[in-house]
């Protein structure tokens, strides 16, 4: 008989969690304002909210951590980074920074002025956050159908070309701070973008004079889905299809929480020394000095190993074998799902789950709700909450897709915790009809409300 699939890894080390009663979980989430952000990790049973930094590093990261160099200039450690992400990327210079939302702010506080246009497909939440904090635009230029549930495509994260050359074309050139693509597409459902789009959008961005920054903190899934789906690539390394994709950028982000499997860091990496430049005063104003950049030595060495094990086809095909696992029960269990299913997490569609409550009572949240109470099982709302309001209206956003994500933590989970997760799903589908009324708003932060927000359920 065939062999069965495996992970291409064993257990060294566990860490107990603690399963409660609903009348405690009912407790706790009143006491956190309804927002699951605000829930003590102890209160949690399976943790879902993201998949940034809370995976699970090896026993080579792990001993390069005690061979870290914490010298504040010059350290080995980040010699060490720097040649891995020229040997994945391409890329000749970079600077360190604590995470992605760092790094968002030093590139954008060279790139993005107020009244700017900044194309790209879906921006995520920080992103959009830091783009609109400086007084810019965010344009949305994804394919149409990325907001379709459950029709197929491969490569739902796409970037309209049509869409995106209207925006560079009606508006000048000095307007346009840079084209950003998020490979994979998370706001989307965890999609990705084909190597034909990166190619494309890369023309268009040069026929323009615009810079193309892409947003790369789950680069490695996008390139697995690209050997998986797009023709020409079925026999290449994952490392090959990655420095491919990063030659059509001028630049990346990156959380390095994701991909590269560690806790905290992330970098932002170049093509032109001058971009290096003007972003290194940033990056010593924000972050520390460009050998370091808000992270310690030992860190530095964990993400440079983690980028080769996050960019191994073994590793890649268990991290994205166990999300489709999940979304196969799930859908077994008749939950409306969006499809195909992303590399980092599954995207339950809260509109379809819960079509009685209305977009402005936010659906996805009060799913969300809904599944810690019943089994301690914490997701995050992707909808109206993180869409935020207009900066210039300050009505709230309801985008097309109305989503509860279940971001799974890499290496951390079993399939029986799957299964555990989808018996939750099931139960709350089952009395799905019994959820009467949804969520109201008692206070939000003017940017991001989605961390800090307080709820209240209507009566």
């Amino acid at each position: 008989m065939e062999l069965p699939f495996t992970e291409p890894f064993k257990i060294k080390m566990v860490e107990n969690i603690y399963k409660s009663t609903r009348e405690q979980r009912e407790g706790w989430i009143k006491d956190a304002n309804l927002n699951l952000f605000n829930l003590k990790s102890q209160q949690v049973f399976i943790d879902l909210l993201t998949d940034s930094g809370t995976g699970a590093m090896s026993d080579k990261q792990w001993s390069e951590i005690m061979l870290g160099d914490e010298s504040y200039a010059g350290a080995s450690s980040y010699y060490k980074m720097k040649e891995a992400i020229k040997d994945i990327t391409g890329f000749s210079y970079f600077l360190p920074v604590h995470q992605g939302r760092a790094a968002e702010n030093v590139l954008f506080s060279v790139l993005v002025k107020e009244g700017d246009l900044v194309p790209g497909n879906s921006h995520f939440d920080t992103t959009k956050g830091h783009i609109e904090f400086r007084k810019a635009n965010a344009i949305d230029c994804t394919i149409n159908a990325a907001s379709e549930t459950t029709s197929y495509h491969p490569f739902k994260g796409n970037v309209d070309l049509q869409k995106l050359e209207n925006v560079l074309k009606s508006n000048p050139r000095e307007k346009i701070s840079c084209v950003i693509v998020t490979i994979t597409n998370n706001t989307a459902g965890g999609q990705p973008v084909s190597m034909s789009n990166l190619r494309e959008v890369s023309e268009l961005s040069r026929k323009y004079g615009v810079k193309f920054i892409i947003d790369s903190a789950r680069f490695a899934e996008n390139a697995y889905f690209i050997r998986l789906r797009e023709d020409g690539f079925a026999d290449k390394d994952i490392r090959d299809i990655s420095r491919e994709m990063f030659s059509y950028a001028d630049g990346m982000t990156m959380s390095s929480k994701k991909d590269a499997i560690v806790n905290m860091g992330g970098f932002i990496a170049f093509r032109d020394e001058e971009l290096f430049r003007q972003a290194s005063t940033f990056n010593i104003m924000y972050e520390g000095f460009i050998t370091y950049g808000g992270m310690s030595g030992r860190d530095m060495n964990a993400l440079a190993q983690g980028l080769y094990e996050g960019t191994e086809l073994l590793y890649l095909e268990s991290r994205i074998n166990q999300v489709s696992f999940l979304g196969n029960k799930l859908k077994e269990y008749g939950i409306p799902l969006l499809e195909p299913f992303g590399g980092h997490a599954i995207f339950i569609d809260a509109k379809k789950f819960l079509p009685h409550i209305p977009k402005k009572e936010f659906p996805a949240q009060t799913l969300a709700i809904e599944l810690y109470t019943e089994g301690g099982l914490r997701g995050v709302e992707i909808g109206a909450l993180m869409a935020d309001r207009d900066p210039q209206t300050r009505k709230n956003r309801y985008p097309d897709l109305e989503m509860v994500r279940l971001a799974l933590p890499r290496r951390v989970y079993t399939d029986n915790h799957m299964n555990y997760v989808a018996a939750v799903v099931r139960n709350v589908f089952e009395r799905r009809n019994t959820i009467r009324n949804g969520v109201k708003i008692v206070w939000e932060a003017p940017i991001m409300r989605h961390f800090t927000i307080r709820l209240e359920r209507i009566q």
